[in-house]
């Protein structure tokens, strides 16, 4: 039987917490976080809601993963997010020692990459998953903004 779960599948529940964020006025970036094929947070953008710099969705994600979990450290977890994270949420999962992050569009201005994040070495990056979804929900988003 084939493995359904792949990072492609996960991407898809991520991008649905973005139009969710989407729907909201939200830059629409959407996060989850799994562990053993097992979805155990969902978050998008909440900055606008909030009116918290620091509520991206990533952040929201990793705390309740460790709600869930009961524990501080990510370890065996995967984070899925439709955009590359900024070097505020890479530094919170690097303290989180999350196992694994995917993420989809990159961001060439303020990801953790281009700004040059450390993330924890044992981490592992899978980049570019859903991609071009990722990157057309967001121009939309600012196209509509700009209107």
């Amino acid at each position: 039987m084939e493995n359904i779960f792949t990072d492609e599948y996960f991407m898809k529940k991520a991008l649905q917490e973005a139009e969710v964020a989407f729907e909201k006025g939200e830059i629409p970036v959407g996060a989850i976080v799994v562990i053993d094929n097992k979805i155990i947070a969902r978050s998008h953008n909440l900055t606008e809601l909030l009116n918290d710099v620091t509520a991206h969705a990533e952040m929201q994600a990793i705390t309740a993963a460790a709600n869930f979990l009961g524990g501080k450290y990510l370890t065996g977890c995967t984070l899925y997010v439709t955009l590359e994270p900024c070097q505020m949420c890479a530094g919170a999962l690097y303290w989180s020692q999350i196992s694994k992050i995917v993420f989809g569009a990159s961001d060439e201005h303020r990801g953790f990459e281009k700004m040059g994040t450390q993330l924890h070495p044992k981490t592992i990056v899978v980049r570019g998953v859903l991609a071009n979804e990722a990157s057309s929900l967001m121009k939309t988003f600012f196209a509509e903004k700009r209107k």
